[in-house]
């Protein structure tokens, strides 16, 4: 990770880069069904997730000394690190609808007013493949209905499916990164 200053007109605002994807590796709670997944599968979302592609920034001030955004994400039990999950709760933020990180946004809504609304923040971080063409709904990694079930992949077959739709943005982000400097 690494933190920088940034001017978007929020005055002495600092950022950090955050990971949007997780191998789940390491996570404990992860381990009977990583066991399940050949290490090459594991392996090759690690290696995804290490692309600029799977990078953002967030706001790293902390206010009030409650979480970050990126520390709220993580530690969300409904978020669970899922760049996916995030991004629906960023959806119903802009909406004006509750979601597990409401009060997060709430602390960092100068971060959140820079992009005007939810297609001005995904049209910004070249999120569009994440989302369907009219930006009204999130593109999910693992099927979703709602904040109350589990984020984590339940078995080695879910695990795959989250694999392989995170990679599928990755990569899509990627070319879209490359197309917007190219331009």
């Amino acid at each position: 990770m690494f933190i920088c200053t940034i001017n978007l007109n929020l005055a002495n605002s600092f950022f950090s880069s955050d990971a949007i994807t997780h191998s789940y590796k390491h996570v404990i709670k992860m381990s009977q069904v990583i066991s399940q997944v050949p290490p090459e599968e594991i392996d090759s979302l690690f290696s995804h997730g290490s692309t600029i592609g799977a990078y953002t920034i967030f706001p790293a001030n902390k206010i009030n000394n409650k979480p970050t955004i990126n520390g709220m994400r993580g530690i969300s039990a409904k978020i669970k690190d899922r760049f996916d999950l995030t991004l629906e709760a960023i959806h119903l933020y802009y909406n004006k609808q509750s979601s597990p990180l409401s009060d997060t946004f709430e602390r960092y809504s100068d971060f959140f007013d820079l992009f005007v609304d939810f297609k001005g923040y995904v049209e910004f971080f070249l999120l569009q493949d994440l989302v369907t063409e009219d930006f009204s709904s999130v593109k999910f990694h693992l099927p979703f209905t709602s904040f109350d079930n589990s984020p984590l992949p339940n078995d080695a077959e879910e695990y795959l499916e989250y694999k392989n739709n995170t990679i599928r943005f990755i990569k899509s982000r990627n070319l879209r990164m490359l197309e917007s400097v190219a331009d």
